[in-house]
């Protein structure tokens, strides 16, 4: 039996490798953050990516690893996300990659929170580190 077309209704933006990172990219009132983001196509391979991160003693210890995933499989997006403790921050990162249109890939924001809460400005930042790590693709 023959398979239905694939719908595909995004302009799609990959990354090229399976990880890149981004240091010290924004600072605010003693808060700094980082952005990394790589190539993913399930569950194992974002797995993967957030060991590898993790793997430098300074990302194990920051106050915030917080990431989105977009895979796209047979026409369809499957979407996941973690906010590691900063309520809110993986849906930030989320929509800015649905509306960057960006597949196949995990972007993980990190914070080391420096002693003064940054209230909405947070979220500005955690906008601006995922569309950088876009821009960079």
């Amino acid at each position: 039996m023959p398979q239905p077309p694939r719908l595909d209704f995004e302009d799609k933006k990959i990354p090229q490798g399976d990880f890149v990172l981004h240091e010290k990219i924004i600072e605010d009132r003693g808060s700094r953050y980082s952005v990394s983001l790589g190539k993913v196509h399930g569950r194992e391979d974002i797995k993967h990516f957030l060991k590898k991160l993790k793997q430098n003693k300074k990302y194990a210890k920051a106050t915030h690893n917080s990431w989105a995933a977009r895979i796209s499989h047979e026409g369809v997006i499957y979407e996941t996300k973690s906010d590691d403790g900063e309520t809110g921050s993986g849906m930030v990162i989320l929509r800015v990659m649905q509306k960057e249109q960006v597949s196949d890939c995990v972007i993980c924001v990190t914070r080391w929170f420096g002693g003064v809460k940054l209230m909405g400005d947070r979220f500005k930042h955690l906008q601006d580190a995922t569309k950088y790590a876009i821009d960079q693709m």
